[in-house]
């Protein structure tokens, strides 16, 4: 789509104005808002990479919640999850989650607000949780193993959001 900007007679000899481009048409955050806005941002979201990482570093010190129904937890999950669904959060987290541990709270994908309802559920019940930002979805284009009904899964990295040659990418 082409953006057009109406613009007033110039006087003769003068240059007219560069257009603004769609990007500049709101100007970018003085760099202190910037900052605060990301550091904010990174306090709630991490990332499948981030956790694939964690995970296979041994990390304990956070437990991923897939808050999917269970015919979809059934089709895939990460290994050594949890399932709680969003549903069943206010019944179930208790049970199944340590309030001293942070949580790691993801759905299907980017299309979705699943994670977004379970995270806000259960910071509504004391918990400290982030959102794995790409769910489920970006986990296995990402190449990552799943757990499934039928036992382990993994299927090659989609080269349009992984990197082929390398385990990082370099972010």
């Amino acid at each position: 789509m082409t953006t057009t900007t109406a613009s007033l007679p110039q006087p003769a000899g003068t240059p007219a104005a560069p257009a603004l481009s769609p990007v500049l048409a709101m100007p970018p955050a003085a760099p202190a808002d910037a900052a605060a806005y990301f550091a904010a941002r990174l306090a709630f979201h991490t990332d499948v990479a981030d956790v694939h990482a964690s995970l296979a570093a041994g990390a304990t010190d956070f437990v991923v919640v897939d808050s999917r129904s269970t015919p979809s937890w059934d089709q895939g999950h990460i290994p050594g999850a949890v399932h709680l669904p969003t549903a069943q959060i206010p019944q179930l987290a208790a049970e199944f989650l340590d309030p001293a541990v942070p949580v790691v709270v993801h759905c299907w994908g980017p299309g979705c607000d699943g994670a977004t309802r379970a995270a806000l559920a259960l910071a509504r019940l004391g918990y400290r949780v982030k959102e794995m930002i790409g769910g489920i979805e970006y986990w296995i284009r990402e190449g990552y193993a799943v757990d499934t009904w039928e036992g382990p899964r993994q299927l090659p990295a989609d080269p349009l959001t992984a990197p082929v040659d390398s385990d990082d990418c370099g972010c």
